[in-house]
């Protein structure tokens, strides 16, 4: 609790964070716990807890155009020159789930930073039904307002230990989605993982561009991790993305668990599927060191 304090103060100063939990009685100052109250009840048996044990981790606070933005920082407690990972979260937003997966990363040497990506919109781990929670927040969040608070983050990254010529991106179903389109944005990205996130959609005013309108002009390769039983993901659009990625040369792929659906990897709710996980999870770390993350 300590490091978490002191990584806040040293950033806006003890009066600021009251001054803006008064001004603001939404902001969040403590992320990565319990989980959102659309997934409840939770499958307490599966549910994978990894310790902070020789880690510093918790909730740190970056300014972006005047916004504070809480991000759940995990790393090996005391190391600097760290590659850095972005783990993006599903519509639930950072609880515990994302926040172990964050430890997870720097348990194998990562800076890992889980942004707070809805925090002008709402806290998701209120709303008590997914469909309400896309209505009334999901569906308000701008992509360029997330590819600039990313931006922000890796800046952060980079003056706080972090070595951004070895960034990587991750992220689960929404943050899936993101994981592709941010590799895209951003030329520092060295690598993507992308576990099912939708390729195609509509486009709006605040999602003018998906995944697959992208993929020819994709520079850095990511591994796209998908569930062949996904109703909501269709392989159609898997194959689709493959197609539209041989128009281009970023050396991406994708991995498709067959027997899997949506949301394979997340290990609290009935969605989970061990084993595809778990080979998930190599895939990915393989994937990053070899791309140079």
């Amino acid at each position: 609790m300590e490091n978490m304090k002191e990584d806040f103060d040293s950033l806006v100063g003890k009066s600021a964070l009251s001054d803006e939990v008064n001004r603001r009685g939404f902001l969040k100052t403590t992320l990565g716990t319990g989980f959102a109250a659309a997934v409840l009840p939770v499958c307490a048996q599966s549910v994978v807890k990894t310790d902070a044990d020789g880690l510093t981790a918790g909730t740190i606070h970056v300014t972006i155009n005047g916004q504070e933005v809480p991000v759940y920082r995990a790393q090996p407690a005391g190391k600097k020159n760290l590659p850095v990972i972005l783990v993006i979260s599903e519509i639930f937003g950072v609880h515990e789930y994302i926040a172990d997966v964050t430890r997870r990363f720097a348990r194998q040497g990562y800076l890992a930073l889980a942004p707070d990506l809805f925090v002008r919109q709402g806290d998701p781990t209120k709303y008590p039904s997914i469909a309400e929670l896309q209505k009334e927040l999901i569906s308000k969040v701008p992509d360029a307002q997330v590819m600039s608070d990313l931006d922000a983050i890796v800046a952060w990254a980079k003056a706080n230990g972090g070595n951004t010529a070895r960034l990587g991106i991750t992220g689960f179903c929404w943050g899936g989605r993101i994981t592709w389109l941010y590799a895209a944005h951003n030329p520092q990205v060295k690598a993507g993982v992308a576990w099912y996130g939708r390729l195609v959609g509509s486009k709006t005013a605040l999602q003018p561009t998906h995944p697959v309108d992208i993929a020819a002009s994709l520079k850095a390769p990511v591994l796209g991790l998908y569930g062949g039983k996904d109703t909501g993901i269709p392989v159609t659009t898997v194959v689709e993305m493959q197609d539209a990625l041989k128009r281009g040369k970023s050396g991406s792929e994708f991995i498709l668990f067959k027997d899997a659906g949506h949301a394979f990897h997340a290990d609290y709710r009935p969605s989970y599927v061990e084993a595809d996980a778990k080979e998930g999870w190599q895939h990915c770390l393989t994937w990053f060191k070899a791309n140079g993350v």
